[in-house]
C-alpha cells in the first residue's frame, strides 16, 4: 500500500466521508479543524474504520475531530468568527482559542526545557534525572493526528508552540556532562516519519564513546498502528530495520514505545508482520494509551487490548487519563472511573499483562498513579502515588486526596481536610519559581 494522507483542507475527496457522514458532520469536523490540527491516511480509512459504526467507531473518533472537543463558547465565538469574513480576525480568534486550551501543560516549555550553560536546548526535554526527550526537526509531524493528543501544538503551524531539535551537537555535549541519564528518548510528533537515513543521523551518535552511560535509546511513535507499513514495504524498511539491529550490536537496549488505543488497531495482518520484524533486531515493544471517553472506556476494551499485545511479544507498559490540554474536558474521564476501569481489565488477564501501570496523569510535578480507594473512619479517600517524580525522593510514597467522583485532574483535587497541601507541593512551587528565573535570565 503506497501511503497517501488527507488534511482539512482536502478531506471531503475520501469516498467513504461523502458516502456515510451529513453535510452538518463534515461541516462541523471543518470548523474543529480550524483549532486542532487533522490529518488520515489511506490504511485508516480502508482497514481500520468500520464506517457502518460512524460517527460511533473508536478508530473514527480517535482521528476525526468532533463538535464536542470544543467548548460551546468556543465553538460559537469560531462560528461568529468565520462569519465575518475576515481573515485577519479568524486569524486572531483561533490563537485566542489555543492559547486558552492550555498548549503546553505540565511545565513542558518553561520547566522541561534543559540549559547547557547559558544555552537553551531547544527541541529537547530534560524532566527526570535518567531520562531526556528529543525532538528531531524532521520527525514534528505523524502519519496521522489523533484528536486528543496532548501535543497538537506541534502540529498547527505556530513556530512558538513547537519543539524542534536540528541536530544533535549541542544535545550530545548535555548528555556527556550528565552521567545520570541513562535513556534517550526520541519521539515528537513522531520520529518514524523520517527517512531512515535521517533517523540514522539522530541515534547513531548516541552510540558513542564517552556515551558509555546511555544504555537505551527509547523511540516514541504510533507508527505501528497508523501505518504499519513503515516497518514492512516502504522503500527503506530494511534499511530502518538495519538500523534496530545496529543499536542491539552497540550494546544498547532499543525500548520502541508504541501507542496503542483499541485493538480494532492491532487486528491487520501487516501490523502483526511489522510487530515480528522489529522483535526480530533484539528491540522490546511496550505499549502505552491514554484511557478516553467514547474511545475506549470499557474494561473489556483494554483487556482484550493487553491480551493482543502479550501475544504479539508487546509488553503494555501505561494506561494514562487526559491530559490537562487541548479537549480534555470531552475526552477526560473522572479518576474515580479510570481506577474502577483499570482494576476491572487487569481482573479480566492473566499476570503476565498485569505488566501495565495506570491509571497515570503526567502531571506537572511528575507521573501521578491512582492506587485506589481508603476508607477512613469520617470520610473516603483516592490513594496517589508518584510513579516519577521532578525528586525522586518523591517516587513511591503515598499521599491522600479527599474523594470526588468528578475531579479528572490532580489539579481538580484536593488534600483531606486539615491539611493545606501536597508533601510535594512547597518543593514544586519553588522548582516553577526557580524554572521561571531560568526562563527569563
Amino acid at each position: 500500500m503506497q501511503y497517501q494522507a488527507y488534511s482539512i483542507n482536502n478531506f471531503r475527496k475520501i469516498p467513504e466521508v461523502n458516502r456515510y457522514l451529513s453535510k452538518a458532520q463534515v461541516g462541523g469536523i471543518e470548523l474543529v479543524g480550524n483549532i486542532f490540527p487533522f490529518k488520515v491516511n489511506n490504511y485508516i480509512i480502508e482497514e481500520l474504520i468500520n464506517w457502518d459504526n460512524v460517527p460511533d467507531d473508536p478508530v473514527f473518533r480517535l482521528v476525526f475531530p468532533q463538535e464536542e472537543m470544543l467548548r460551546p463558547y468556543h465553538y460559537q465565538q469560531l462560528r461568529h468568527a468565520i462569519g465575518t469574513g475576515l481573515e485577519a480576525y479568524l486569524r486572531y480568534t483561533v490563537r485566542d482559542i489555543r492559547l486558552q486550551l492550555n498548549p503546553h501543560p505540565a511545565g513542558q516549555m518553561d520547566m522541561n526545557v534543559p540549559y547547557f550553560g547559558d544555552a537553551c536546548l531547544d527541541g529537547t526535554q530534560h524532566k527526570y534525572d535518567q531520562t531526556v526527550l528529543l525532538f528531531p526537526a524532521q520527525g514534528q509531524s505523524c502519519h496521522a493526528y489523533c484528536s486528543f493528543c496532548f501535543r497538537w501544538p506541534q502540529f498547527v503551524g505556530a513556530k512558538d508552540m513547537k519543539f524542534s531539535a536540528h541536530g544533535t551537537q549541542d544535545v550530545l555535549q548535555y548528555l556527556k556532562h550528565n552521567k545520570q541519564v541513562t535513556d534517550v528518548l526520541i519521539t515528537g510528533g513522531d520520529p518514524m516519519v523520517m527517512r531512515s537515513h535521517i533517523l540514522r543521523a539522530y541515534i547513531e551518535p548516541l552510540l558513542g564513546e564517552g556515551l558509555e552511560h546511555i544504555t537505551t535509546i527509547r523511540i516514541g511513535t504510533k507508527s505501528l498502528s497508523f501505518w504499519p507499513y513503515r516497518y514492512v514495504s516502504d522503500p527503506d524498511a530494511d534499511d530502518l530495520i538495519r538500523l534496530f539491529d545496529d543499536i542491539q550490536r552497540a550494546g544498547k537496549h532499543l525500548s520502541f514505545m508504541a501507542h496503542f488505543n483499541h485493538p480494532a488497531e492491532m487486528k491487520t495482518a501487516v501490523v502483526r508482520t511489522a510487530i515480528q520484524r522489529i522483535r526480530s533486531t533484539g528491540a522490546v515493544i511496550r505499549t502505552q494509551a491514554p484511557l478516553m471517553r467514547t474511545i475506549n472506556d470499557e474494561p473489556k476494551i483494554w483487556a482484550d487490548l493487553w491480551k493482543k499485545q502479550v501475544n504479539e511479544g508487546c509488553v503494555p507498559y501505561y494506561m494514562f487519563v487526559a491530559r490537562d490540554t487541548g479537549a480534555q474536558h470531552h475526552f477526560g474521564i473522572p479518576l474515580t472511573s479510570a481506577w474502577s476501569i483499570y482494576q476491572k481489565a487487569v481482573q479480566r488477564v492473566s499476570g503476565i499483562a498485569r505488566t501495565v501501570r495506570g491509571p497515570s496523569m503526567s502531571a506537572g510535578p511528575g507521573k501521578i498513579l491512582v492506587n485506589g480507594f481508603l476508607e477512613l473512619e469520617d470520610q473516603n479517600a483516592i490513594v496517589l502515588s508518584f510513579l516519577q517524580g521532578r525528586n525522586p525522593d518523591w517516587v513511591n510514597r503515598p499521599f491522600l486526596a479527599a474523594y470526588d467522583e468528578e475531579a479528572i485532574w490532580i489539579d481538580d483535587l484536593r488534600p483531606l481536610p486539615g491539611r493545606d497541601e501536597w508533601f510535594w507541593s512547597k518543593e514544586y512551587n519553588e522548582m516553577c519559581v526557580s524554572s521561571r528565573y531560568a526562563v527569563e535570565r
